[in-house]
């Protein structure tokens, strides 16, 4: 596997601005709103979802993968940074409503680093569960952790 040419090279990455940015990209999540700095103009984003996979490049078309797949404002209940040496791991729970429901989906990315803004993203997605989808897995499924 060649390393890829929007990765940085491997460096220390500060654990404090790298929990910030990830914090930023919460917001973002949640909003619908990035901060014009969270992004570098070139960022990548490889996208997959159970039954398909997706790319983007620069912060309009990055933007815009994102609005289409989440158009609504919406919460991220739970997540988790891990860093790595080029950026973070952000696993996350996503709520929103959306044409009248009620949705969830679980998502994990990686977020690579360039300059103190994310210049590379992929990102790992259940899918969109709605109402339906949620009340069939917690009839069905009883999970250790939440």
């Amino acid at each position: 596997m060649s390393a890829s040419p929007q990765r940085p090279a491997d460096r220390g990455i500060d654990p404090g601005r790298a929990h910030a940015i990830a914090a930023l990209l919460r917001g973002y999540l949640e909003s619908g709103r990035a901060p014009s700095h969270l992004f570098t103009d070139d960022v990548f984003c490889d996208f997959t979802f159970p039954l398909g996979r997706v790319q983007a490049q620069g912060v309009a078309d990055v933007l815009a993968l994102r609005r289409q797949g989440h158009p609504a404002a919406g919460s991220v209940p739970r997540w988790r940074v891990d860093l790595t040496t080029a950026g973070f791991v952000l696993e996350f729970e996503e709520r929103w409503q959306q044409d009248g429901q009620s949705w969830y989906s679980r998502e994990m990315l990686r977020a690579d680093l360039r300059d103190d803004a994310i210049c590379a993203l992929s990102v790992y997605c259940t899918g969109d569960w709605d109402e339906r989808r949620q009340a069939h897995h917690r009839a069905t499924v009883q999970l250790i952790r939440p």
